[in-house]
């Protein structure tokens, strides 16, 4: 079963919009949807984050977007490498198109629910979650039953 976690800020968890909600929670397929699934062994080592980059550049091309393969590269590393630090690896990177948005889905290995740090100024780390939220105009998790969740991010290209 998924569920929706139900705090209410997109750096805390919203709710997807319709139209991808209705391909992740409801199995509909998406006119533009794209599938990477991240090998057992690399889903954990930091150059799975370059080839995740490599196939939104590749993806957003093949469907004529390429104007916000930049933005969704940034959003991409971000979700993976969270999903590696954090997540017990990627285990799943999905590229979704409805009309003006453009959605990322990474898929992990946890069911730990990804908070926005609040580093200082010296800190290396703790920036990532701000950024996505700067960039997308949502994002947030599903649990995705067992051990795994989904993390979206949406872009208004």
């Amino acid at each position: 079963m998924t569920t929706f976690d139900a705090r209410p800020q997109a750096a805390i968890g919203s709710r997807p919009p319709a139209w991808l909600s209705s391909i992740l929670v409801d199995g509909r397929p998406g006119a533009c949807d794209a599938v990477f699934p991240f090998q057992h062994r690399s889903a954990v080592e930091p150059a799975c984050v370059a080839t995740a980059r490599r196939f939104v550049d590749q993806t957003l091309g093949t469907w004529g977007v390429l104007e916000a393969a930049f933005d969704m590269q940034l959003v991409v590393s971000e979700l993976v490498t969270n999903a590696i630090r954090h997540g017990g690896g990627a285990a799943q990177l999905r590229l979704l198109s409805h009309e003006a948005e453009l959605a990322c889905v990474v898929t992990d290995h946890s069911r730990t629910v990804p908070v926005a740090a609040a580093p200082d100024v010296f800190s290396e780390y703790g920036r990532g979650l701000r950024l996505v939220d700067a960039l997308c105009s949502a994002w947030g998790w599903l649990s995705a039953g067992g051990s795994r969740k989904l993390v979206w991010a949406v872009i208004t290209s």
